[in-house]
């Protein structure tokens, strides 16, 4: 996944690494077919396709599907970048080695929601109970619909989903350019999980099922979407299948943004591959997406030089930390976005952030145990920290950005009493609450 603030260069950078991820691949097929052998080439496990935990693996390529490269933004210049038409919803051919798919969130929109009609008017076709309000919702047409706030993005990312565990596709580039608040964009499936089992628990759709046969398949429905949202949030965050490239101008701007973007990355437990600081925006206009080029060109630079100092903790774990200045000619074809050189690090199978919380006893036994998770975050503006609890969700707010982290088991019969950051890690002591805690 590349991600990163609007205007740092994410569709040049997500279209050079997927070109020259498709490259490096066929150029390894031919010397497999010539019979050299390549060393540290790595096996499809580590080649970066996503595999889902339980899903089928994803299978390395037979033939020329190679790499596929998805964008989500409606009015992206890939297609026309790459020498391709743009088709909404379909797979384009780019090269021998390369596809691409542009997402369309409103096409996606209306065929769910035609679906979702369907089961609607069947169920109360059927039943001589009529529930107030689900005729009207059932007459709605899929072409009055304009947007689905949250809905829109949750289609996106179960059509990424779709095509990961295919099996069609060695690995695949996201470009979440254009989903405005790329963090946000990747929150939905999690925040959908939580609003529908808020809304309509699991346990009363499967009674409201059982006592009302007209609501079975609407339940079953909801059911269906619950437990994509969740396969799609753990999808997001397993180092072992996803990396994320966090692309950031390397001006004052990208400065600001550094450590906020870090802060959401920590805090959705986001497997953070490669930084890369896009030196673009020195001398361009605000928001220029075609400056972009190599690795190392260009001088000492004070503010690329406090960038890589607020990195170092990450890249002494794992992380790689690129620069890339500015082109010198429009990349408005293929040949001039490989010149970038830009690389797609592939997933590491380290977490980060609340993917890596650690519990851990305090003192105590019973009431009077006191338990402690632990995870690093950075913290901004420690100010902004903001703690609060729904269910078996930890709410935390960090400069203004909400997630809801999933408690283990043995901390949601708790209530959090205390909290407090070390310069690195943040500590958030439990203590059960003597309502639901399990008398022995």
């Amino acid at each position: 996944m590349v991600l990163g603030p609007a205007g740092s260069g994410v569709s040049s950078v997500a279209a050079a690494g997927a070109l020259n991820l498709a490259r490096a691949h066929r150029s390894g097929a031919v010397a497999s077919e010539s019979g050299i052998s390549e060393s540290g080439a790595s096996d499809s496990g580590a080649s970066g396709g996503w595999r889902l935990p339980g899903a089928p693996v994803i299978r390395p390529a037979t033939g020329d599907d190679d790499t596929l490269l998805i964008t989500v933004d409606r009015l992206s210049g890939t297609a026309r970048r790459l020498g391709v038409f743009r088709r909404a919803n379909e797979v384009v051919q780019v090269s021998g080695g390369l596809f691409l798919l542009a997402l369309d969130r409103l096409a996606l929109l209306e065929a769910t929601w035609a679906q979702f009609g369907a089961i609607l008017s069947g169920a109360t076709a059927r039943s001589a109970i009529k529930l107030p309000g689900v005729d009207v919702v059932a007459g709605v047409d899929p072409g009055e619909l304009i947007a689905l706030p949250g809905i829109e993005d949750f289609l996106l990312l179960r059509r990424v989903r779709d095509e990961a565990t295919s099996g069609r596709w060695r690995q695949i580039v996201l470009d979440c350019s254009g989903a405005g608040d790329a963090m946000a964009f990747l929150r939905t499936p999690t925040v959908l999980h939580q609003l529908i089992n808020r809304l309509w628990p699991r346990h009363l759709r499967i009674a409201a099922a059982a006592e009302r046969p007209m609501l079975a398949q609407v339940s079953a429905a909801v059911d269906a979407i619950d437990t994509d949202c969740v396969d799609v949030a753990e999808l997001i965050c397993d180092p072992s299948s996803a990396a994320v490239t966090l692309v950031v101008g390397a001006d004052d701007r990208g400065t600001d943004l550094l450590e906020s973007s870090l802060a959401a990355v920590d805090l959705m437990g986001l497997a953070l591959r490669s930084v890369m600081l896009n030196r673009a925006g020195q001398g361009t206009r605000a928001g220029d997406d075609s400056g972009v080029a190599s690795a190392g060109q260009g001088g000492p630079d004070p503010l690329v030089a406090g960038m890589r100092a607020v990195l170092a903790s990450d890249e002494s774990g794992g992380v790689r930390v690129h620069e890339l200045a500015t082109a010198p000619a429009p990349l408005d074809r293929p040949a001039r976005l490989r010149k970038l050189g830009v690389v797609l690090d592939a997933p590491s199978g380290r977490g980060h952030g609340t993917s890596t919380a650690q519990v851990s006893t305090l003192s105590g036994t019973g009431l009077d145990s006191r338990f402690e998770m632990v995870w690093r975050q950075r913290l901004p503006d420690p100010d902004t920290l903001g703690l609060g609890r729904a269910g078996d969700d930890l709410l935390v707010t960090v400069d203004g950005f909400r997630y809801p982290v999933r408690l283990p088991s043995v901390l949601r019969r708790c209530d959090a009493i205390d909290a407090h950051w070390d310069g690195e890690r943040l500590h958030i002591v439990f203590a059960p609450d003597p309502a639901v805690w399990p008398v022995r």
